[in-house]
C-alpha cells in the first residue's frame, strides 16, 4: 500500500516500510515510485531470479530496495536498471547483490562504476552501451567470469587491451560507435572485439 502525504513524502509498506522523497513532479514521480515498489514486491512474492527496474526514471539506485529485497539478494541473479537517469552506482549495489550473473545497465548517464564490481565472481554479462563512459572501467578486467562486456555508444578512446586479453572467459567486447584511437584495439587478442 502507498500514501503519498502533504509534505510529498511517498510511503510504501510491503514487508518492509520505506520512505522515498518525491520532490517534482510529485504525479509522475509517484507514479514511478509507486511502479518501482510493484516491480519489487512482484520479484519477492513470484521469488524470481531477476529485478527489472528498466524504463523507471531512476536517477540513482533506491536505497530502500536494499532495505526491502535483502531476505532475496541471494536469488537475484539477473538486474536490469537499463533506460533510466543513474548518475552512478555505489559499492553497496554490488556488495549486496553478491550472485549477479547479469546487469543491463545501458541507456543511463554513467561515468564509472564502483570499485566492487572488481569482487563479482559470478558475473558473466555486463551491457554498459549507451552512458557517459570516457574511460573504460578496467575494473571490469579483475571480474574472471566476465564473458561479455558492451560499452557501445560511449567516449571511450583507448582499451586496456592487454588487461582483456588476460581475461580468461572473455569471449566479446562491443566497442562499437565510440571514438577509440586507430591503434587502441591493435593488441593480439582471443575474443571477438566489435568496433
Amino acid at each position: 500500500m502507498c500514501m503519498l502525504s502533504e509534505t510529498m513524502m511517498l510511503t510504501c509498506s510491503f514487508h518492509h516500510q520505506t520512505t522515498v522523497k518525491i520532490e517534482r513532479e510529485p504525479n509522475r514521480m509517484a507514479q514511478a515510485v509507486a511502479n518501482v515498489a510493484r516491480r519489487i514486491n512482484a520479484t519477492m512474492e513470484e521469488q524470481r531470479d531477476s529485478l527489472d527496474l528498466s524504463d523507471c526514471g531512476l536517477v540513482s539506485f533506491p536505497d530502500g530496495v536494499f532495505k526491502m529485497i535483502r531476505s532475496c539478494t541471494d536469488n537475484i541473479q539477473k538486474i536490469s536498471l537499463a533506460n533510466n537517469q543513474i548518475k552512478a552506482l555505489s559499492n553497496k549495489f554490488f556488495l549486496t547483490f553478491t550472485q549477479l550473473r547479469e546487469v543491463d545497465l545501458q541507456g543511463n548517464v554513467l561515468t564509472t562504476l564502483p570499485e566492487a564490481v572488481a569482487n563479482m565472481q559470478h558475473l558473466i554479462s555486463i551491457d554498459l552501451s549507451r552512458n557517459k563512459l570516457r574511460v573504460f572501467p578496467e575494473r571490469l578486467t579483475d571480474v574472471s567470469s566476465l564473458q561479455h562486456i558492451s560499452v557501445e555508444g560511449n567516449q571511450i578512446t583507448e582499451l586496456p587491451m592487454e588487461k582483456l586479453s588476460l581475461m580468461p572467459a572473455l569471449k566479446s567486447v562491443d566497442v562499437r560507435s565510440n571514438p577509440l584511437t586507430p591503434e587502441a584495439a591493435s593488441f593480439p587478442h582471443h575474443f571477438t572485439l566489435l568496433t
